[in-house]
């Protein structure tokens, strides 16, 4: 799974726009892929479908963002 962004790649974004978009993309980028990964691992059903959904929200708010902001 990707990192998190940094302290130093959130001060910056908030202060470069472009950067920001990047950033949200590629945030959006591995956040989806480790909601796949987890998906085709499996595990205990009413916990990673808890973490599932979570994920997916997270997904949902950062695309609108990106949309918001692109």
């Amino acid at each position: 799974m990707r990192e998190l962004a940094t302290e130093e790649a959130l001060e910056r974004a908030r202060h470069d726009p472009e950067f920001r978009q990047q950033l949200m993309a590629q945030q959006l980028e591995g956040l989806l892929a480790a909601l796949s990964e987890m998906r085709q691992s499996g595990g205990k059903a009413p916990e990673m479908a808890r973490q599932l959904k979570e994920g997916a929200d997270l997904a949902i708010e950062l695309a609108a963002r990106l949309r918001q902001h692109g």
